[in-house]
């Protein structure tokens, strides 16, 4: 689904940055507070999804290296709002003799809603994201950032707590290397697809990457998941052989 981001009725304006066409999905659909609770309350979330997604046969989950975590210990569950970067045909001393940046993906931290996950397809080695954007992300409400590329300025989003899971972390910048092309549409991350508002989770373990048509079947398989890792707990706990603690307890 596409929506017209200039249809009559929408009060949200894009900044200019890009043309109309760049633009994918204006507004994406909620999510329900109960569904981000249920992922919520998995003691190994990233872990246990990933679990779930392969015995449903979906692609959905990216190792943690991979996806380092800039803020060890983070952890997030939100809605995946997307930007598209590819590499500028130019070289950086041509850019800069234009002075022209083609980064434009403030424009999708203009239409951020609060429980957002920025998801962006990026450049390795190359930041596709510093500190001014980790400031507004933040105050637009976006609960972090999952970045196939390079970013910067980590220290200053772990102060304002902005987490981030990045490939790589590179101090040069993207502004006269990397052009956006694209805001809530279609992206690959660490070669899993993900369109916007897909459902995001991200810990210490990794990150996964949930298609929202199917968020509720993963969450129940996920749940008993939990369950059956609980009373095998337990099951260890009290001593239980071996060979039983390996079932898994239904």
């Amino acid at each position: 689904m596409k929506i017209d981001q200039f249809s009559k009725g929408d009060v949200r304006k894009t900044l200019g940055r890009l043309p109309a066409e760049a633009f994918g999905i204006m507004t994406l659909l909620p999510i329900k507070p109960e569904l981000l609770a249920g992922f919520h309350s998995l003691p190994d979330m990233t872990g246990m999804t990933s679990d779930a997604m392969d015995e449903l046969c979906i692609v959905g989950a990216v190792a943690g290296g991979f996806l380092k975590p800039t803020t060890p210990g983070a952890r997030m569950i939100g809605r995946a709002l997307t930007v598209l970067n590819l590499p500028r045909d130019d070289t950086p001393e041509e850019a800069v003799g234009s002075g022209l940046s083609m980064l434009a993906d403030v424009e999708a931290h203009n239409l951020a809603e609060p429980g957002d996950v920025l998801v962006l397809q990026g450049v390795d080695m190359i930041s596709n994201m510093g500190g001014l954007l980790a400031s507004i992300a933040k105050r637009q409400g976006e609960l972090g950032a999952i970045v196939d590329g390079a970013v910067r300025d980590i220290n200053h989003s772990r102060e304002i707590g902005y987490p981030i899971w990045s490939r790589s972390v590179s101090p040069i910048t993207g502004k006269w290397r990397v052009r956006t092309v694209g805001i809530n549409v279609p992206v690959t991350i660490c070669g899993v697809a993900v369109n916007p508002g897909d459902l995001v989770l991200a810990d210490d373990v990794g990150v996964c990457f949930v298609p929202i048509a199917r968020a509720e079947q993963v969450l129940t398989h996920a749940l008993k998941i939990a369950e059956s890792e609980a009373l095998r707990q337990t099951a260890i706990n009290a001593g239980a052989p071996i060979h039983e603690v390996m079932l898994r307890k239904k």
